[in-house]
């Protein structure tokens, strides 16, 4: 889902790869927590762009790792 899109209704951010990382404790495919996935049919459009907005930061986050790890 692109940042921009956040404002229309709200898609699932599940990718149909559903398998749980337990170092991270995150969906190899969706980066969403079981909570959030569990929880994803239940939420509002508010609650589901906040977990939108916290996949993003896990991206952001597992890319600024993987340079930090290049050494560049």
């Amino acid at each position: 889902m692109a940042r921009a899109n956040l404002a229309s209704s709200v898609p699932s951010p599940c990718v149909s790869i559903c398998t749980m990382d337990p170092v991270t404790g995150l969906c190899t495919g969706c980066q969403r927590t079981i909570d959030e996935i569990a929880s994803w049919s239940v939420l509002d459009d508010e609650a589901r762009r906040e977990v939108w907005q916290r996949i993003f930061a896990r991206r952001d986050e597992a890319v600024a790792r993987d340079t930090d790890d290049d050494g560049t």
